[in-house]
């Protein structure tokens, strides 16, 4: 793997990271000894066809699920080292609701709250100042178009690109070191999967490190760095700079940039067989 990322700091590592599934006495072995660095401040995009590993590696990578073999270990900005492989059920829910959030493909917003106590709702988990909580969370909303008319609506009143757009606002809700998103826009229309990409490229350029897994170009153009996966394994992987808007916007300002980048990663994609 290229180590492309030397200059920024690391906020988790994985070493030998392996996952295995089974059906009766037969292995399937998803992720085979991986090792994988992820640095602060980084929009890191996984790639890679069906069944290589993506989400498996998303899951394990955030606490949601557990490795059959290896270590994760996070680091704080003091230097200090919290390997969350070991932890019990306990532990590791109290790990994730400090330090990460999650943003699904489905939304799972809960029907009989509205957008704001949806948000409330995981922001109490930690949160004990309810007003403080509740200033962050109408905050954030605006930031991402839903305000003061709308954050009172329930998920049936919302359109989906809405509910997706609240669901974004609940992941970072906690101030986490690292977003996850897993195919976040791949049930959304067009516009609405532009407007969500546009809300996770803000947040990274306001410092927030995410972690997305896609299968999509229009998606993977928001990272900067690009990891493809096969098999289990990362095949190799890309720098691509910080995003500069869309390739396809002829009044973009950084319109060369943006074409140099679309063409990196497509012959980056094209060379990984994708």
């Amino acid at each position: 793997m290229l180590n492309v990322r030397a200059e920024k700091k690391r906020i988790l590592y994985t070493k030998d990271l392996c996952k295995s599934f089974y059906t009766g006495n037969v292995e399937q072995q998803v992720l085979k000894n991986l090792d994988l660095e992820i640095y602060q401040g980084d929009f890191t995009v996984i790639m890679g066809n069906s069944g290589s590993g993506k989400s498996t590696l998303l899951y394990a990578l955030s606490g949601m699920d557990r490795p059959t073999m290896g270590a994760i270990v996070y680091e704080t900005s003091d230097g200090a080292q919290t390997r969350i492989t070991g932890f019990d059920n306990d532990r590791l829910a109290v790990f994730r609701r400090d330090h990460v959030g999650f943003v699904f493909q489905q939304n799972y917003l809960n029907d009989s709250m509205s957008a704001l106590d949806n948000i409330m709702v995981v922001g109490l988990l930690k949160h004990k100042n309810r007003k403080e909580l509740a200033d962050r969370a109408k905050e954030l909303l605006e930031r991402v178009e839903i305000g003061k008319g709308d954050r009172d609506k329930f998920p049936t009143q919302m359109s989906g690109g809405m509910q997706q757009r609240v669901a974004v606002v609940r992941g970072v809700i906690n101030s986490p070191e690292v977003l996850f998103a897993d195919e976040p826009t791949g049930a959304l229309n067009s516009q609405n999967t532009q407007n969500v990409l546009d809300i996770m490229s803000d947040l990274n350029a306001q410092g927030q490190s995410i972690v997305m897994v896609t299968h999509t170009l229009a998606a993977a153009e928001r990272g900067n760095r690009i990891i493809y996966l096969s098999d289990g394994v990362i095949s190799d992987e890309v720098e691509l700079g910080p995003y500069v808007g869309n390739y396809k916007d002829e009044e973009n300002p950084d319109l060369e940039k943006a074409v140099e980048r679309h063409r990196k990663l497509k012959a980056f994609l094209q060379d990984m067989g994708w």
